[in-house]
C-alpha cells in the first residue's frame, strides 16, 4: 500500500485526510497530548481529544492549530507525521506529496511553517491550497469557468468568504471567529444565565446536538451537567435550542458581516452571477440547522449547503490531485 500523493485538510477542530481513489480515510480531531515531564507525545486525533479537561498536571493537551494557522510547530509537524505513517502504513518507500489546504489570508510566515512542518513530517513536496478554493471545488462548483461563484467555508477556527472566476479569487474575507466562537459563546451564556461553568467538550455538544441559527417554534431541550459556580458542586441543567440560539447570535451576525463585506466589493458582473446561482456554504459550521436560512434572510441572496459539507475542502484535495497539472497554477504554491 503505497500512496504518493496526500491531501490533508488541516484544519482548527478536525483534519482530515483524503487519499485519491480512496477518499476520506481519516477524520480526527486537531488535538495531541504531551507529556510535559518526559516532553513526548502521548496521544493524536481521537485519543487527545478524549483527554481534554481531563488530565493531570504532568500531561498537556494541545490543539496545535488556531485560527487555521501553526500556533504550536513541533506539536503541528508531530501531528502531520501521525497522519501520514497512519494513513501510509509504516513501511512506505516513497515520501509521499502533500497538498495541504491553509486560510486564504495566511501570511507568508505562516505559509512557510505549513511547509516546512509537512517536510520535517517525511513529505517528499508540500504544495499549500487556498481553503475556499479547495471548497469550492469539492462542492462540485466549476472554478474554472467565467461567471462568479460565492462560497462560504465555515470552519472551526476561521470563517472564509471568497468569489471564484476562472480558477481564481476575486475578493475574499476572511474572520478568525467560527465553530469555536460559538462554543465559546454557549459557555459564556450558560456562566452568566445559570452561574454554571461547563467544558469546551459540552459546548460543543450542546451545539451539535440543538444548536439552531433561528427561534423555533418546537423547542429542543438537552440536560447538561456542569459545576455550579457559587456552590462549587455539581449540577445538571436543562438548556433549549432557542437559548443556544440567543447565546451564538453575535458569532453568526459577526460571519454574515463578513459575508455583506465581500458582496460590496464584488464586481458588478460577478455580482449578477451570485444573484442568480446563490452562494454555497461548507465547513463544518454548515451544519449547524437553519444558518443557510439566516444567511439567505440577512443578504437577500439564496443560500446552499454543500453536499457533505464538512469534507468539501478535503474531497477538493482529492480532485486537485488527481489533476495535478491542471490545477498547479491556479491553485498552488510550492516550495
Amino acid at each position: 500500500m503505497f500512496t504518493s500523493r496526500i491531501g490533508i485538510d488541516l484544519g482548527t477542530c478536525n483534519s482530515l485526510v483524503f487519499i485519491p481513489k480512496k477518499g476520506v480515510v481519516l477524520n480526527e480531531p486537531s488535538v495531541v497530548a504531551v507529556s510535559i515531564s518526559e516532553n513526548k507525545i502521548l496521544a493524536v486525533g481521537t485519543e487527545a481529544k478524549e483527554m481534554v479537561g481531563r488530565t493531570p498536571d504532568t500531561i498537556k493537551v494541545y490543539r496545535p492549530l488556531k485560527d487555521g494557522v501553526i500556533a504550536d510547530y513541533r506539536v503541528t509537524q508531530a501531528m502531520l507525521r501521525y497522519f501520514i505513517k497512519k494513513t501510509g502504513g509504516a513501511f512506505r518507500l516513497f515520501k509521499p506529496e502533500l497538498i495541504i489546504a491553509v486560510p486564504a489570508g495566511i501570511t507568508s510566515t505562516e505559509r512557510r511553517a505549513v511547509i516546512e512542518a509537512g517536510m520535517a513530517a517525511g513529505a517528499k513536496a508540500v504544495y499549500v491550497a487556498k481553503e475556499p478554493i479547495l471548497a469550492a471545488i469539492g462542492a462540485g462548483i466549476p472554478i474554472n469557468a467565467c461567471s462568479g461563484h460565492l462560497i462560504v467555508d465555515v470552519g472551526g477556527g476561521t470563517s472564509e468568504v471568497a468569489v471564484i472566476s476562472l480558477g481564481g479569487i476575486v475578493t475574499w474575507s476572511s474572520a478568525r471567529i467560527a465553530g469555536d466562537g460559538m462554543d465559546f459563546a454557549i459557555t459564556d451564556y450558560i456562566k452568566k444565565k445559570y452561574n454554571l461553568a461547563i467544558g469546551g467538550q459540552s459546548a460543543e455538544e450542546i451545539k451539535i446536538r440543538i444548536g439552531t441559527a433561528l427561534p423555533e417554534k418546537d423547542e429542543r431541550f438537552f440536560e447538561i451537567r456542569g459545576r455550579d459556580l457559587i456552590l462549587g458542586l455539581p449540577r445538571t441543567i436543562k438548556i433549549s435550542s432557542n437559548e443556544v440560539c440567543e447565546a451564538i447570535s453575535d458569532v453568526l451576525s459577526d460571519i454574515i458581516q463578513v459575508i455583506k463585506q465581500v458582496l460590496r466589493d464584488t464586481p458588478p458582473e460577478l455580482s449578477a452571477d451570485i444573484m442568480d446561482k446563490g452562494m454555497v456554504l461548507s465547513g463544518g459550521g454548515a451544519l449547524l440547522r437553519n444558518i443557510d436560512e439566516l444567511i439567505a434572510n440577512s443578504t437577500g441572496v439564496p443560500c446552499f449547503i454543500a453536499e457533505e459539507s464538512l469534507f468539501c475542502v478535503a474531497k477538493g484535495t482529492g480532485v486537485v490531485l488527481e489533476n495535478l497539472d491542471v490545477y498547479k497554477k491556479s491553485v498552488m504554491n510550492k516550495k
